[in-house]
């Protein structure tokens, strides 16, 4: 795939003209309506390349994505990086997903580092083998961002009970406030990948996942290892332990926050569309997404639900870039 193909998407309907190259997983895509979207390159496939169809096609007579080509390699767009207030702050996390939650015994799944601070990310991501460590996958980050590490299956897991992370945090072009370096160790438990419960909803995804942090408000999580004395002398300590006859009662639950809903439609954010070209139309959209964020982005518990119609998802695809690369964290 490169710059200039056509694509069109596998999960959805509709194409385009591929613009540029977000990272080696995000491609940026001009739609028939002028607008760029980003997509994933794994859910696109080429259909025209140097202005003739790409016929390839699979032994099940389906068609499949063309091989990538070697040469010329994608160049990166430049683009400006946002920072949020609060996110000087290191917030990192490693997240698996299984590609299909309601087959955990048989589903390969999915490993993500999520970066959910304002400074770029040099990561290091290695297994236990033996006695030394073999790195897995070696990148650079982006702010307020989460990255596709890599797929593997449930007969590779036994490579992974042991996991480490090693983390150098920067700025570019501006000055910023020196971050240690972080070299994290993990104790992955296999079985967990074989529970429903061990994936959870989250800040990050909107599947549910299974969430190890990393480093919390600039600390470096550590496991607590007990050895088997400690925790028998823990034990007979509180069998000899009296119980106290006054126990505090339990906190009362805070009352559920109602849920926010917000039509998009513009017929309900406008009287009138009356000299509006398509692009204006969807600014006023985002801007009453963002003005809706904003205003209850510090009301916890607050969940929001922004209906955006079906249409041909021009402005759900915007919706959805807007979460990913401004309000990752919402």
């Amino acid at each position: 795939m490169k710059i200039g193909d056509k694509i069109r998407y596998l999960n959805a309907v509709g194409g385009g003209i591929v613009k540029s190259f977000k990272n080696k997983d995000i491609v940026w895509v001009e739609e028939d309506d002028g607008f760029e979207t980003p997509a994933l390159i794994r859910e696109c496939i080429v259909v025209e390349s140097d202005g003739k169809p790409v016929t390839t096609v699979s032994k099940a007579g389906l068609p499949k994505q063309a091989p990538l080509p070697e040469s010329p390699k994608p160049q990166p767009v430049e683009q400006t990086i946002t920072e949020r207030p609060g996110g000087d702050r290191l917030n990192v996390y490693l997240a698996y997903l299984p590609m299909d939650i309601k087959m955990l015994g048989k589903s390969n799944y999915e490993a993500f580092l999520v970066n959910n601070s304002n400074y770029f990310l040099f990561f290091n991501y290695m297994c236990r083998h033996n006695n030394a460590w073999i790195s897995r996958h070696s990148e650079i980050i982006e702010p307020n961002t989460r990255l596709f590490i890599e797929e593997f299956s449930k007969e590779q897991l036994n490579d992974l009970e042991r996991i480490c992370v090693q983390l150098v945090a920067f700025k570019k072009d501006k000055p910023f406030g020196l971050k240690n370096t972080y070299s994290v160790e993990l104790r992955i438990d296999g079985v967990k990948f074989y529970k429903l419960h061990s994936f959870c909803e989250n800040d990050f995804f909107e599947d549910e996942a299974l969430i190890y942090p990393l480093v919390v408000n600039d600390s470096a999580t550590r496991e607590m290892l007990v050895s088997a004395s400690d925790l028998q002398e823990a034990m007979t300590q509180k069998v000899k332990a009296d119980y106290p006859h006054h126990q505090p009662l339990p906190a009362k639950k805070e009352k559920s926050v109602p849920i926010l809903e917000i039509d998009l439609h513009i017929n309900q954010l406008l009287d009138s569309t009356t000299g509006l070209s398509n692009g204006d139309i969807l600014n006023v959209q985002l801007d009453t997404f963002r003005k809706t964020l904003e205003e209850n982005k510090n009301k916890k518990g607050q969940k929001i639900v922004f209906i955006h119609g079906k249409g041909e998802g021009v402005l759900r695809n915007a919706v959805l870039a807007e979460l990913i690369y401004r309000y990752l964290i919402h």
